[in-house]
């Protein structure tokens, strides 16, 4: 989190009350009337918080917990510049401050976060990365949501009929076909794709060249129908196996009934996420097997008789 003397945050450390007392303690907003107060500096400092289980019900950690944070003072833009640019192209950094006099180096070397007496060492990257194949409203959402996850978007589309309307800052916009995207992409373990185009011309040259890399993630949207007719495509055609086609995805998401794009986009990026961070799903949470056996609904609790749909 990065804190400037009139109160501007950005970034955070637990989402609410830390941050309060952060602010509280060190900027003008909380100045005498005609007291000028500025951010300490020197050397970095430590500052714990939740060491009594009072502190740790006042700021919302868990009782007999602890969070201790590392205050750097007029940290140098141009490290923390050049930081964000290496993270950027997929570098994997280790940055290290000095906690004599918060000197900062950076270094491309893999090695274990610690702290010490002398230094405080994090290793940060390289960014996780999404690929979407198609422009269209579906695509908005998801893409929205993966900004906000912290992905670095890219979204793919030949069709200007589509990509006149885009309308998401922050995510990269390309216009080549999507299979020599995917290789330019160069998707490592910290990439995933995922196909909305619903044309088998864009989205199925695609996912093969996906299928070659190291993404964690390759989906498709579709029907149980439809992706069962893509597979058989890439079996009949492009010389594929149910082996090697193991880890394309489909019908994409979790099964929660969704509807809309933006409800189908939140399945995905749900599935998207649990992936990334390891997570073994419930075999309910399968759209095509919740599909299949027929999951059960609130409806069948409280009487609701809207349809039970699902992120196809």
């Amino acid at each position: 989190m990065a804190l400037c003397e009139d109160g501007a945050v950005v970034g955070s450390i637990s989402g609410g009350c830390i941050e309060d007392d952060l602010i509280h303690r060190f900027t003008t907003a909380n100045a005498g009337k005609d007291e000028i107060r500025s951010l300490p500096s020197g050397p970095p400092t430590f500052i714990s918080y939740g060491v009594t289980a009072e502190e740790a019900h006042r700021f919302g950690l868990p009782c007999g917990g602890t969070l201790e944070l590392l205050l750097e003072y007029d940290p140098d833009a141009i490290s923390l510049g050049e930081l964000v640019q290496r993270l950027e192209q997929g570098q994997l950094m280790r940055r290290t401050v000095r906690l004599f006099d918060g000197t900062v180096t950076l270094d491309a070397s893999l090695g274990a976060p610690y702290v010490d007496a002398t230094e405080v060492v994090n290793t940060f990257g390289p960014e996780y990365r999404m690929l979407l194949i198609g422009a269209g409203q579906l695509t908005e959402y998801l893409a929205t949501m993966g900004l906000f996850s912290g992905f670095a978007v890219t979204v793919c589309d030949p069709r200007e009929q589509y990509r006149g309307g885009w309308n998401v800052p922050g995510a990269q916009v390309l216009t080549g076909m999507p299979d020599d995207v995917v290789m330019a992409f160069k998707p490592d373990r910290r990439s995933c794709i995922v196909a909305l185009t619903h044309d088998p011309k864009l989205d199925d040259l695609a996912l093969l060249e996906a299928l070659n890399s190291k993404a964690f993630y390759i989906g498709a949207i579709g029907s149980r129908r439809n992706n069962a007719a893509r597979r058989q495509r890439m079996i009949d055609h492009f010389e594929e196996t149910e082996e090697s086609l193991a880890r394309l995805r489909g019908p994409i998401g979790l099964y929660i009934g969704s509807k809309t794009p933006a409800e189908i986009a939140v399945s995905v990026m749900a599935e998207i996420l649990a992936v990334k961070n390891e997570v073994i799903l419930p075999q309910e949470m399968d759209v095509a097997r919740a599909k299949d056996g027929g999951a059960p609904r609130s409806s069948d609790v409280v009487g609701d008789h809207s349809d039970g749909g699902a992120a196809e």
